[in-house]
């Protein structure tokens, strides 16, 4: 049995640009509490959340890891994620599995653009922020300029919760015992008052006692309203830290145990019911009575210990034999083995409560954002879309060896599910298959993946343009469909007009047939018709979009009526209006977002 509850659960995620320390902190963190009795170092790459051969080569992390440590009786997880810009969909893939999320920012470079990016992506998903300011220690570095920088940048809202002292050797608490030591910047008594003040905007009864007592209120009276601030992003703590010499790692500690919101107290993740406009919000609660409801946020495939599904249990209480369904399945599976993680080991768990990072090993229909559950009634929950940048980079690959096609397309398939930033698409007309992602960095490492870990030696060039075909004008088209075979015949009369539409609007298909003139059954078959000529295109082969299709008219015979004749009348009609349309060819265009800092703007603008 666990020796914890939900409230005593913290769940974190460190995020940051790469560099700033977060598997170094996370290493620190685990020492000092006891998980771990040697420090690993990025450099001797024995670190626990960089495992993978390829992340010990790079020196960096390439993807998500998961650990765990005991503090004060408290049950911490942390996520370490990758901090390049290739990978950012990993970072944000899990972010609702999290009450907390820990922004590492490097004291030497300051802000960079994967900080402003998951900074906005945890605002976005409502969780509690924190900014940890890290390797303080660092040589020529200007705290106060940083913390100016982030008020700038974030708000004034991030204030910091200790100070860094003796040339970042350590820190001095701002906020549990406000006093002592003298700070590198600014000083704790003026630190506190920006913190209690801050925190008492958000308790109308605190702030008539603290207008009352002025400074005299003691932290377990901000308790309650310094997570309220959090939770409605009214406060951002900024934290000092250096993984190298320790400094802060004690004060970090403390943070998570008594300061960090436990499942209960974070803004939960917004589960919904239905699709489309019948779309609900539900009600999930991290209530142990209730159903078990959990989320998957990692998938990993491995070819010799098979996939691993890592989910959080956001309601109900899941013990090891229970059964389970994945989405709307009709049949369970059955939870032979419950795992907590620590980097690449599995630890057994008898059960898991609302709050527990788990994963289950050999279930080959767990996907990532399944939502996994013991009662029909949940059939159809899921969470709201995570918003993950889309994957643009792209690279045409084939395989070196004849015979392996069957393993490639095997290998990009599970490598597609592991990561949400990762599509592959096979242009059918080209006879190509495309991989995408984020960046170079990112496709290069997945065909070392594929090299490595599946064993298929593969080519790649530039993929081919990926060209569009449109119409510029209004037009009609009319075909009919008559065979005689000397049996039963063919027969469908189609009547259509088309029209173009705004860029990236896509295809619609409008039925305003009257009177029956064809009949309901076969209005499907027209469609079916007019998007196999759109696919196959009209001038080079290129598929057609943006075009508004209506069907209006049309015969039908009693005997000989088919969809195949429907089908065949749809798409002759259809290529007889686009030769009156004025048919084009489109470039493929792309609207991009920059963003930077202020120093290089001039550059970007000319």
């Amino acid at each position: 049995m666990a020796n914890y509850s939900t409230h005593d659960i913290h769940n974190i995620a460190l995020v940051g640009h790469a560099g700033s320390g977060k598997t170094s902190l996370i290493e620190s963190l685990l020492h000092r509490s006891g998980m771990i009795k040697t420090k690993g170092t990025i450099e001797r790459g024995d670190t626990v959340c960089d495992s993978d051969d390829l992340e010990k080569e790079l020196q960096h992390s390439l993807d998500i890891a998961i650990t765990h440590l005991s503090h004060e009786n408290k049950q911490v997880n942390i996520i370490d994620t990758p901090g390049y810009a290739d990978f950012l969909g990993r970072g944000i893939s899990i972010l609702p599995a999290v009450e907390s999320a820990m922004v590492v920012v490097n004291a030497s470079t300051g802000i960079e653009p994967v900080t402003i990016r998951m900074m906005d992506a945890a605002k976005r998903r409502n969780l509690c922020r924190f900014i940890i300011i890290n390797k303080i220690d660092s040589e020529e570095v200007d705290h106060e300029a940083l913390l100016e920088s982030l008020k700038e940048t974030f708000g004034k809202e991030c204030l910091p919760i200790n100070l860094p002292a003796d040339n970042g050797k350590k820190v001095i608490d701002c906020y549990f015992q406000p006093g002592g030591d003298a700070t590198d910047i600014s000083s704790v008594s003026q630190a506190h008052d920006n913190l209690v003040d801050q925190v008492v905007e958000v308790d109308e009864e605190l702030m008539e006692l603290y207008l009352e007592q002025g400074q005299a209120i003691e932290p377990e009276q901000l308790h309650d309203p310094f997570e309220k601030a959090l939770r409605e992003g009214h406060l951002i703590p900024v934290c000092f830290t250096s993984a190298e010499n320790g400094a802060g790692v004690d004060e970090l500690l403390n943070l998570f145990s008594k300061l960090m919101p436990d499942p209960t107290e974070g803004n939960p993740p917004p589960f919904m019911k239905g699709e489309g406009a019948d779309m609900q919000p539900v009600e999930v609660t991290p209530d142990e009575s209730k159903h078990v409801i959990g989320h998957v946020f990692k998938v990993i495939n491995d070819p010799y210990r098979g996939k691993l599904g890592i989910f959080r249990i956001h309601q109900g209480k899941l013990e090891v034999n229970s059964q389970l369904y994945i989405g709307d399945a009709r049949k369970p599976f059955k939870v032979n083995h419950l795992y907590r993680l620590q980097g690449k080991e599995q630890e057994e768990m008898k059960q898991g409560v609302p709050g527990d990072i788990c994963a289950v090993a050999r279930i080959d229909d767990i996907h990532f954002d399944a939502v996994i559950h013991d009662s029909h009634d949940e059939d159809h929950h899921h969470l709201r879309s995570i918003e993950c940048p889309l994957p643009l980079f792209g690279l045409a690959i084939t395989t070196s060896k004849r015979g392996d096609e069957q393993k490639l397309s095997d290998a990009l398939h599970k490598l597609e599910d592991e990561d949400p930033c990762f599509h592959v698409e096979h242009n059918v007309s080209l006879n190509e298959t495309v991989m995408r992602g984020l960046g170079e960095l990112h496709l290069d490492v997945l065909l070392q993946q594929i090299k490595n870990k599946y064993s298929v030696e593969v080519e790649t060039h530039p993929p081919s343009i990926a060209y569009r075909e449109t119409i510029t004008r209004k037009a009609e088209g009319h075909y009919r469909h008559k065979k005689q075979t000397g049996g039963a015949g063919q027969f469908g009369e189609v009547f259509l007009r088309i029209e173009p539409l705004e860029r990236g609007s896509g295809f619609e298909y409008v039925n305003a047939v009257v009177g029956g003139a064809i009949p309901g059954q076969f209005i499907p078959a027209v469609e079916k018709g007019v998007r196999s000529a759109m696919e196959e295109g009209a001038i080079s082969g290129f598929t057609m979009q943006d075009i508004r299709v209506t069907v209006y008219d049309g015969k039908f015979h009693s005997v000989d009526s088919k969809e195949i004749a429907f089908v065949t009348a749809g798409k002759k009609a259809f290529l007889e209006a686009v030769d009156n349309a004025g048919p084009v060819i489109l470039e493929p265009i792309v609207n991009i977002s920059i963003t930077t800092s202020d120093s290089f703007m001039g550059d970007l603008t000319g």
